[in-house]
């Protein structure tokens, strides 16, 4: 069995080529500039020759590539972009017109430099892996990070809600893994799945969530904390279901502020307000399970050294000794229990 998981970030898209004839420690393993990265230098180039440029394709992460659009836009050049790249800055395209991009229809022709959008670019990554005499998968399995589309509130809210309505449920794991059942809420997910037909898709933080917990020193019930570089996820699991959630955004995390929110999560003290009023996303409490009760506290993420300073007894997760294949590690494991339910 093979297949490529791709974790894809802000600053990095972490790539496993998955071969289960081979042990996970020598399976092919990159880690490379994110989509977002690459379509920023490529709108910078435009910017430094003066050139008007067009985007079009999919809905893709944003990030850097809004940045670059921006400064653009400031250096007095023109930004035309089909409603779905447009997506990719704001749900209210009326607000990404006030940016200043011109919005146009598919296949409209303009002079500008054309700049394909996406999250995952297939020709690019079947051209890198063919020089090393490798040959691209036919199955997929990707994380992003997904807001939903939500033009009319605030989309923290919005991505928060749906953590929430599947742990009321009793959702587990797999409840957050999709494979051709993608709600219609998730348009960059639906963008992935147009441009790879029948991938397994995930969240990129529930991905990392459930990589980390394949890390030997887990210990249920386990409180997991991937500090990304945009967001900070911190879930208790118990049984492989989440009992009590919070999101912030890593730019205002420090080693004593996540101290005190895991603890007051454990014990179910952090109320929803108190997050999503100082910046992040919320949390839910559904059941308090006791910080003294907790296993172990594992920490993962491109910026896990905010955590060295912890007071915790956290553990640095690496599950198969890498831990910036946290996120693929994930995927992994959701596709082989999906193939081992089929089979």
């Amino acid at each position: 069995m093979k297949f490529l998981a791709i974790d894809v970030g802000m600053g990095t898209q972490d790539i496993l080529l998955y071969d289960s004839g081979r042990r996970i420690e020598n399976c092919v393993k990159m880690i490379l500039p994110s989509q977002t990265q690459i379509i920023a230098k490529r709108i910078n180039a435009a910017t430094e020759l003066k050139e008007d440029i067009v985007l079009v394709g999919e809905t893709m992460g944003g990030g850097p590539c809004k940045l670059a659009v921006k400064r653009h836009i400031k250096a007095g050049l023109r930004v035309f972009a089909t409603e779905k790249a447009a997506l990719t800055f704001n749900d209210d395209l009326n607000r990404v017109k006030d940016m200043g991009v011109d919005i146009i229809s598919e296949g409209e022709k303009t002079d500008a430099i054309r700049i394909e959008m996406c999250d995952v670019d297939k020709s690019a990554l079947e051209k890198a892996l063919s020089l090393f005499e490798l040959e691209l998968p036919d199955k997929f399995a990707v994380a992003v990070q997904d807001h939903g589309y939500s033009p009319d509130m605030s989309n923290r809210a919005y991505r928060f809600e749906y953590f929430r309505e599947i742990m009321q449920k009793g959702g587990d794991l797999d409840s957050f893994v999709y494979e051709g059942n993608i709600p219609e809420r998730f348009t960059r997910m639906k963008a992935v799945e147009r441009t790879l037909p029948g991938a397994i898709l995930m969240d990129t933080g529930v991905a990392a969530i459930r990589g980390a917990l394949l890390d030997e020193s887990a210990k249920p019930p386990c409180m997991v904390v991937n500090i990304g570089n945009g967001h900070t996820l911190a879930w208790i699991v118990e049984d492989k279901r989440p009992v009590s959630i919070f999101e912030h955004h890593t730019h205002y995390m420090t080693a004593p502020r996540l101290d005190e929110f895991i603890k007051r999560l454990c014990n179910g003290k952090l109320g929803f307000q108190e997050v999503f009023d100082s910046g992040g996303h919320g949390c839910y409490i559904r059941e308090a399970i006791g910080f003294e009760n907790i296993g172990s506290i594992l920490v993962t993420g491109p910026n896990r050294h905010i955590m060295k300073n912890s007071e915790l007894d956290v553990c640095f997760a690496a599950p198969f000794g890498d831990m910036m294949l946290t996120g693929c590690f994930g995927l992994m494991d959701a596709c082989l229990i999906k193939s081992s339910r089929v089979s």
